[in-house]
């Protein structure tokens, strides 16, 4: 400090901490020019000495105006040193840097004018100070003094200009800086940074593109900014990198795309659009850099395909097109179990368009990589069954197609229909508003007297019961209307003469049997007419009730319609067809007297011809009830099931024995009536209030009372399938 003194003057010192600015700039000047004879005299030591006075007696003084005195005389003593100022920056600059954070306005605004007269002079020495002085100017850009915000922007603009022209910049050492400062919310910092993103990018020499994806994610985050002006510099200057990647050899896709994923989702649309964008760009041009990513962008593009915006919805199909086209291997990283993982957590989208393209994409992988898929089944049936329930009916269809493209296996195909009927049997809903949909597409796509066959295998074995009786009910009616089953129809109609249609017959039969319409229906249809009179005949002990009849009301009707036509016209020939008047008028005295169906029913009989023709008598009743038949025929023949004169004893013909299968349609409607009783029984014992003495009277009345019901009746008279044809 002495030597120092010895070379300033005493007042040179005492105005330097004036409090006015022109008494402090004059002494700046002497110092300048002491400091200039010093350097010309080569004598360094006593230029630190001044340095070192400047430092502590002023820059670090507890007076304001010491520290503003001490930051000119800085800038001079630079000044004055000229091309030998770069031996003394680390004395001369970290006071400097120290004072930006100063609690005085006016002195974070010298500080600014004295770095900005260093820099001039110093220029690309300054560069080793660098890191410092941007992070001191990104603070001063949100300086709450406009004043010392004018004074940070003209440093910086100098320091941008002393960067671009340096060779000794170092972009490794300043992008973890950058990094950090990339998330900071303030606009003008953001204003800051961006500017400095695309001055460095504008340098040939320095690889911006290289470091991207550290602070790319900082770009995206800018996209949402309040400010207009923030958001269009962001936007600016990721279409300018994008460009860059687009014409760039060599760009790292994997570490960007798990940002583009990320910010895919962003609840801002701006955002959202572009991200989208990138990862479309990336799609086509990354190639093998991205079959590790294909899942997460999967995940990405799925929910943006029901995006509100239409123009993300547009960005968004194409890319999932594209990603779709590529032919990706295992081997070569491409995981089918994650992007089936992505796809089976889309199925749960609330948006129809996304779960539709979540179907296709595991459509498509069923067949690009069907042992891969099949090794994952476990993990996406639950979610394809439940995608059953859908409300729309272009993912139920599609959900079908995959279900029918994982049946194509034998042991495949029996798991989807046993988990079908389970699924239907937890949800009678489904069954009721889609069951129709669902197993009028599989027969399309898997085989209809396959699938039938399966069912029917299924259901024979079914323990509820009462399940049972409505999934056949269900399959029978769409067997009976469906456009899809016209073949199985057919085959069915030539049972008896047909071994193909007979071992149909026979198989759907067992599983028939839970349902007594069902079984009549089947026999109709297949023409077997005196077996279908027989099934009628042994209904005789049924507990008629509203279901009953529900179900024979809807067989009523669908003998009017064109499915039954041909059963119609063969009315005409009553004598060939005397079963068939038989079962009808079966049919007609189980209905009752005033109800729709009965005279629907009542209406069709009445236009059977009443004479007789080809031997067969007829006669009207002296009651006059125009229904009754009389058929005379020589002592000993019978009428077979198909009418054609052939002998049969009514008991079996092409193979089926008919005896056997209304004793099981009698076995099978025993343990209907057996636990229809046992259900009856448990609701009364659960809701009965009585006392135990008041139930002891009861027992005797109860034999009673069962011995009225229908079923105990009948089978304390004859047990199940001994009723003969």
């Amino acid at each position: 400090m002495a030597d120092a003194l010895s070379v300033i003057p005493a007042s040179v010192v005492r105005n330097l901490s004036d409090k006015l600015y022109e008494k402090r700039k004059n002494a700046a000047l002497e110092v300048e020019g002491i400091v200039k004879q010093l350097a010309v005299a080569g004598d360094h030591d006593k230029i630190t000495a001044v340095i070192n006075l400047l430092t502590t007696e002023f820059t670090y003084s507890a007076q304001a105006n010491h520290r503003k005195g001490g930051l000119i005389g800085l800038a001079a003593a630079t000044v004055g040193l000229t091309s030998e100022a770069a031996q003394h920056l680390e004395q001369i600059v970290p006071p400097v840097l120290n004072s930006f954070s100063d609690q005085d306005s006016r002195v974070r605004y010298y500080a600014c004018e004295a770095l900005y007269n260093i820099a001039k002079v110093v220029r690309g020495d300054f560069i080793v100070f660098f890191n410092q002085i941007f992070d001191a100017l990104c603070k001063l850009s949100a300086d709450s003094d406009a004043n010392v915000q004018s004074a940070a922007h003209l440093l910086d603009r100098l320091v941008k200009d002393i960067v671009t022209e340096s060779d000794q910049f170092s972009i490794e050492e300043f992008i973890p800086l950058l990094r950090e400062r990339m998330n900071v919310l303030n606009p003008y910092v953001r204003q800051f940074l961006v500017g400095w993103i695309t001055v460095l990018d504008s340098v040939p020499d320095i690889d911006m593109l290289g470091f991207l994806p550290d602070f790319l994610d900082g770009l995206f985050n800018m996209l949402s900014d309040s400010s207009h002006e923030i958001r269009q510099q962001a936007d600016s200057a990721l279409s300018e990198f994008l460009q860059e990647i687009k014409n760039s050899p060599s760009v790292d896709y994997g570490r960007m795309a798990e940002i583009l994923v990320q910010r895919a989702g962003s609840v801002d649309e701006f955002t959202r659009l572009t991200a989208i964008t990138w990862i479309n760009e990336f799609v086509k041009l990354g190639g093998d850099q991205l079959v590790p990513y294909y899942a997460d962008i999967l995940g990405a593009i799925l929910p943006c395909i029901s995006d509100k915006e239409e123009k993300i919805r547009v960005v968004a199909r194409e890319t999932n097109e594209e990603l779709r086209s590529i032919q990706a291997d295992p081997a070569e990283g491409f995981d089918v179990g994650a992007i089936l993982d992505i796809a089976r957590r889309q199925l749960n989208s609330e948006w129809e368009a996304t779960r539709i393209e979540a179907l296709h994409w595991i459509s498509s992988l069923l067949n690009r990589h069907r042992s891969e898929v099949l090794s994952s089944l476990n993990d996406i049936f639950h979610a394809l069954l439940k995608a059953l329930s859908d409300p729309s009916d272009e993912v139920v269809l599609l959900v079908l197609e995959v279900h029918a493209g994982i049946a194509k296996d034998p042991q495949h195909f029996r798991q989807l229909l046993v988990f079908l009927v389970h699924t239907f049997r937890e949800d009678n809903s489904l069954l009721e508003k889609r069951g129709a949909l669902i197993i009028r597409r599989l027969c399309v796509l898997l085989d209809a007297e396959r699938v039938y066959r399966e069912f029917s295998t299924i259901l024979e074995g079914e323990s509820d019961l009462d399940f049972a009786s409505i999934m056949v009910q269900a399959l029978n009616l769409i067997l009976l209307t469906s456009s899809e089953l016209s073949e199985l129809r057919n085959l069915l109609k030539h049972s008896l003469v047909n071994p193909a249609g007979k071992d149909l017959f026979v198989s759907l039969y067992a599983s028939w049997c839970h349902s007594p319409m069902a079984i009549i229906s089947l026999c109709l249809l297949a023409q077997t007419y005196q077996h279908s009179s027989a099934v009628i005949q042994s209904l005789v002990g049924e507990d008629i009730n509203v279901k009953f009849l529900v179900q024979l009301d809807k067989l009523i009707r669908l003998l009017e319609t064109p499915i039954f036509a041909y059963l119609r016209l063969q009315l005409l020939e009553p004598g060939r067809y005397i079963w068939l008047l038989k079962a009808l008028n079966g049919l007609l005295m189980l209905l009752p007297q005033q109800s729709a169906a009965f005279k629907i029913l009542r209406t069709r009989l009445k236009t059977v011809p009443s004479y007789s023709f080809n031997g067969e008598q007829f006669r009207r009743t002296s009651s006059g009830n125009p229904y009754q038949i009389l058929h005379h025929m020589p002592s000993g023949s019978q009428i077979n099931e198909d009418g054609d004169g052939m002998q049969d004893g009514g008991n079996s013909h092409n193979g089926i024995n008919f005896a056997l299968r209304l004793q099981q349609f009698e076995q099978m409607q025993y343990q209907h009536r057996m636990h229809a009783q046992a259900q009856a029984q448990s609701r009364n014992s659960s809701t009965t209030s009585l006392s135990k003495e008041v139930q002891r009277n009861e027992e005797p009345r109860r034999p009673s009372s069962s011995d009225m019901s229908g079923p105990p009746s009948r089978s304390s008279k004859r047990g199940p399938g001994q009723l003969q044809l």
